[in-house]
């Protein structure tokens, strides 16, 4: 695997037509001939097609479904070269498809993991600080020690971690441990000693360095705060091709783990074109089990636009989609995120941080949609999604796109004009969905009124809106079954109850975390339903979510997990 010099290369790669391409089969050309290579029977298939909603089997050839009934039709399908599922009663759904994932493996497999990445799980501030003392004594001194999946309620001491605490594992190396909502950090002494912040440094645009009660800084910080640190210290070096060779590792790592939970499609940021290299050789050598719309931006979005490529170029298992989330406002779970009306039960009131001015956003939605671009904002609070509608409102006037479907990632907190507004432009949410399980020990600070308006899914139902399940793992885990019975009980797992009001039923949230995600990608007329002619991908689950006690879905076992008509993985 070569080396990847940057966006030059990049460019011409895509101008000689090599990078992906954008030509796949014939509309005919998968079914021509022979008998199927699978068939499923025996099943209890919800296929997510209005048309046909339930069948018992189908059959699948060259990756693409080919006819989907009864299980005598299905059968009769059958040739000596066709493998025979029986399902034996299990139900079968479309692949799940994640429109809103940081979907890397790195931090999973070479981080200091300070929380579970995938489950509830509870631990302490003394088992935290074992872990960065660990790391610190394998690091020369000024070298940072980088922690993550940190959960601050999710740790048994009832209070977050302060520059105390970090100091306790060293003074000698700069330390952040990350908040799995991605959006706030804390920081030791040693860090802001190298940065050169001090308790009278003044916030920048758009961050906060947190302070206590008599004015000195607690380690935590918010938003574009965080950037002051990322020029000072030292970091792990490896060479080009370690620094390829691990990111090959993670990537196929983490194609695993997706495919374990039933994931087959997702919606994930190019953070670099090392990133987009390794997924490609992973695709090259059989090793990539799920589908990728990628979402640039940076060095390989301004590669996008200078070489012409538009959101769509590419085939069915890497494809350029949406931009990656442009952020205007900060965290739900970090509780940075933009609200009108303020945070309740805070003196001053606090309305979180918007982290880009209106006319910033405008010049750029405008940008990336004159180039074909579809654009896609990170706007959490009601203040920031007025401003991506804005931004979208504006662009479409001034250069008009039939079906367009700009996308507002999390769109979290939703008032009756915003709702008319994402509906007349046509844009496509993608709110929390495992959060209702996982985070709603947060939904306290938050209050009934406002959690009573957020992650909307019925509201976006009932009002005509096709909205997509985005789980945002890392801050969330990716369980899609998590997500779907977060979406149908409103109900955590501290067994608290939020938003009763917005609960969507089994089916309703299926189709959500299916088809949905396809059509926020312009792919729903090939995949996120068992059609005949889409793109083979399917779950095979042990016990039927539309007829379990709904709080023991995310119990479900995924018997098997099918993408492209290739099993790639079986329990």
């Amino acid at each position: 695997m070569g080396v990847f010099q940057g966006r030059r290369d990049f460019i011409k790669m895509l101008g000689a037509g090599s990078a992906l391409s954008s030509a796949g089969m014939g509309s005919a050309a998968w079914a021509a001939g022979g008998a199927p290579d699978m068939i499923v029977i025996n099943a209890k298939v919800y296929t997510v097609d209005d048309a046909a909603p339930r069948a018992q089997a189908f059959a699948v050839k060259n990756g693409r479904f080919l006819a989907v009934g009864s299980n005598d039709e299905i059968k009769a399908y059958a040739g000596a070269g066709t493998q025979t599922v029986d399902a034996a009663g299990a139900t079968v759904v479309p692949g799940f498809n994640d429109a809103h994932i940081h979907a890397d493996g790195n931090e999973v497999l070479y981080g200091v993991l300070v929380g579970n990445p995938y489950e509830i799980e509870i631990t302490t501030i003394d088992t935290i600080i074992g872990k960065l003392r660990d790391k610190a004594k394998t690091l020369p001194a000024n070298t940072w020690v980088d922690a993550s999946f940190y959960d601050d309620t999710k740790v048994s001491d009832g209070r977050q971690l302060t520059i105390a605490d970090l100091d306790k594992a060293s003074t000698t190396h700069p330390i952040k441990v990350g908040h799995r909502g991605g959006h706030i950090a804390w920081y030791n002494s040693k860090a802001f000693e190298l940065a050169g912040i001090t308790d009278k440094t003044p916030n920048p645009p758009g961050g906060e360095f947190f302070h206590d009660k008599n004015g000195k800084l607690t380690g935590l910080v918010a938003e574009r705060a965080n950037r002051v640190f990322e020029k000072v210290g030292l970091q792990e070096t490896y060479t080009p091709e370690q620094r390829l060779q691990r990111a090959y590792d993670a990537a196929v790592y983490f194609s695993k783990m997706l495919v374990k939970y039933g994931v087959t499609s997702v919606q994930t940021g190019a953070r670099n074109f090392e990133e987009m290299l390794v997924l490609q050789k992973a695709r090259a050598e059989g090793t990539l089990r799920h589908r990728i719309s990628y979402e640039c931006s940076g060095d390989v979005l301004e590669a996008m636009i200078q070489a012409g490529i538009q959101t769509g170029f590419g085939d069915d298992w890497l494809k350029f989609g949406s931009t990656s989330e442009h952020g205007v406002d900060g965290s739900f779970s970090g509780r940075t995120m933009a609200i009108k009306a303020g945070y309740p039960g805070t003196t001053p009131r606090y309305h979180g941080i918007l982290t880009e001015e209106q006319d910033v956003c405008n010049a750029w939605v405008e940008r990336v949609h004159k180039a074909g671009i579809n654009p896609n904002i990170h706007a959490n609070g009601d203040l920031a999604i007025e401003r991506a509608l804005i931004a979208f409102e504006r662009a479409q006037s001034l250069h008009p796109t039939k079906g367009w479907r700009p996308k507002i990632t999390h769109c979290t907190l939703i008032n009756d004009d915003l709702l008319r507004r994402i509906k007349a432009i046509g844009a496509v949410p993608a709110p929390f969905t495992s959060y209702t399980y996982y985070n709603s020990d947060k939904f306290h600070y938050y209050g009934k009124d406002i959690m009573d308006k957020s992650m909307a899914f019925r509201e976006f139902i009932d009002n005509g809106i096709i909205a997509a399940a985005g789980t945002d793992y890392r801050p969330g885990p990716f369980q899609p079954l998590m997500g779907l019975q977060g979406m149908v009980t409103r109900k955590g797992w501290d067994g608290k109850i939020w938003g009763a009001n917005q609960a969507v039923t089994v089916a309703e949230g299926l189709r959500i975390s299916t088809f949905n995600g396809s059509y926020a990608t312009y792919e729903d007329k090939i995949k996120g339903s068992i059609t005949a002619g889409k793109l083979a991908d399917f779950v095979m689950l042990a016990e039927d979510p539309h007829t379990i006690d709904p709080e023991k879905i995310i119990n479900i076992k995924i018997l098997r997990t099918v993408t492209d008509g290739r099993t790639v993985y079986e329990a």
